[in-house]
């Protein structure tokens, strides 16, 4: 056996672990339920992998659907030793974003959406907001556009200048169009006597 053959043979346990070290793998089941989520996943050549650590940034949780891409890592090419980097699915992903922009989403169409010229999109179908204390809009615009109703579920709601409303605006008593209705019909004569009994 020749020098190469002999550098060969004796590196090759170790080229075989450089190989091992980054694998493209698929989702098929998450358990979500530990301080740190574990993944089954398939790897190339049909390998199982079971209780593979998920990585995530902090601040930012995700539980991955079945199917979804992943890019494994195994510390020292040990495949007892991976962990789970990054994934993706490329059916949802938003595409188009300009650069700069930021945005979070879900399989079924829910997007967050920090856009160009600080401005913050959000598409759903609910959308709730639990705050303790109040809950203060500081913005040169605030729109809602919403296909039902919007409700607020608190003791006051406090506005510091004009309220306009489009179409009625009703109380637990009436609507403000009845109360001009009654106001309307209802006069003083030049001595202050009333010319029609409420």
């Amino acid at each position: 056996m020749n020098m190469t053959e002999q550098l060969t043979r004796f590196l090759s346990p170790l080229t075989t672990r450089v190989r091992n070290m980054v694998v493209r793998g698929v989702i098929k089941l998450v358990d979500d339920k530990s301080k740190v989520q574990r993944i089954q996943a398939s790897l190339l050549a049909g390998e199982l992998k079971d209780g593979i650590e998920r990585y995530q940034e902090y601040g930012i949780s995700s539980n991955p659907p079945i199917g979804t891409e992943a890019l494994v890592v195994f510390c020292g090419g040990s495949r007892n030793n991976g962990v789970i980097v990054a994934t993706g699915d490329r059916m949802f992903r938003l595409k188009e974003l300009k650069p700069g922009e930021v945005a979070l989403y879900t399989d079924e169409g829910d997007i967050i959406k920090l856009g160009r010229n600080r401005k913050i999109q959000v598409n759903t179908l609910r959308l709730v907001v639990n705050a303790e204390e109040s809950v203060s809009y500081n913005t040169k615009t605030f729109n809602v556009n919403a296909t039902q109703s919007v409700t607020f579920t608190t003791p006051v709601i406090n506005a510091s200048a004009d309220i306009s409303a489009g179409g009625e605006i009703n109380d637990k008593t009436s609507t403000m169009q009845a109360m001009r209705d009654t106001y309307n019909s209802h006069g003083h004569k030049s001595d202050g006597t009333p010319t029609s009994s409420m």
